[in-house]
C-alpha cells in the first residue's frame, strides 16, 4: 500500500496528514485532486461518519483510503458541536462562524471543559470487511478570547491548561505529538504494523 486517498476537502486536516504521514513514504492524495465529491455525514457518531467517508473514497478512487471524523465536544452543551463541528454555523462553513456561535453559547457557562475527539478509520477497498479504527481524545476548555494564528477550527479558542496556550499557538509538531488526531493516527499505525 504505497498509495492512498485522503477522505478529505478540508486544507487543515490535508496539511495536518500530510505532515503525519511523511515519515511513511506514501502517496497520499487528497479525495479533491481525483474529482471525488465529499461523502455525506449523516450519522450520530463520529466513527459511522469516518466509516462512510472512507469506503466512499475508496469506491471512488480505487485505492485505500484514509478517512477522519473529529470535533470538538462541550461538557455544559452535552457535547455539542461534536459530530456537527464543522457546521456548527450552517452553510456555507466558516470556522469564524463556528467559534462566535460556540463563543456565545458558552457565555454565562461556568464550565469550560472540552475535548476534542477523532476517529481514524483506513479501509483497504470499499468493501473492506476488516476496517482499521483507532481514537485519540485531546483535554481543555474553551475560551472567549482568541489566541495564536496557527491550526485551524477551534484551535484559538481551546486552551490547554496544563500548557497555558491555546491549541492554535502550538508548533505544528507539538500540535501533532499532543492532539487528538495525532493520537488516533499513531494508534492506527501501531494496529497496522501488529497486522503486518
Amino acid at each position: 500500500m504505497k498509495r492512498l486517498v485522503l477522505a478529505s476537502n478540508n486544507p487543515g486536516k490535508i496539511r495536518e496528514f500530510r505532515e503525519l504521514l511523511a515519515p511513511l513514504d506514501l502517496d497520499v492524495v487528497p479525495q479533491g485532486e481525483l474529482g471525488i465529491a465529499e461523502a455525506a455525514e449523516p450519522h450520530a457518531t463520529f466513527v459511522e461518519n469516518a466509516l462512510a467517508k472512507a469506503r466512499h473514497a475508496a469506491r471512488r478512487a480505487r485505492l485505500p483510503a484514509l478517512a477522519d471524523d473529529s470535533g470538538i465536544c462541550v461538557a455544559a452543551l452535552d457535547g455539542e458541536p461534536g459530530v456537527h463541528s464543522a457546521r456548527f454555523a450552517g452553510e456555507p462553513t466558516s470556522d469564524a462562524r463556528n467559534n462566535e456561535k460556540l463563543v456565545a453559547l458558552l457565555q454565562e457557562q461556568p464550565d469550560r471543559r472540552a475535548h476534542y475527539y477523532c476517529v481514524i478509520v483506513l479501509v483497504r477497498h470499499a468493501d473492506d470487511p476488516e476496517p482499521l479504527i483507532a481514537e485519540g481524545r485531546w483535554d481543555g476548555e474553551v475560551i472567549a478570547t482568541p489566541r495564536g494564528s496557527g491550526g485551524f477550527g477551534y484551535d484559538p479558542h481551546f486552551l490547554l491548561p496544563d500548557l497555558g496556550r491555546t491549541a492554535a499557538e502550538l508548533a505544528p509538531e507539538e500540535k501533532h505529538a499532543l492532539s487528538h488526531r495525532g493520537q488516533a493516527l499513531r494508534r492506527l499505525l501501531a494496529a497496522l504494523r501488529e497486522r503486518g
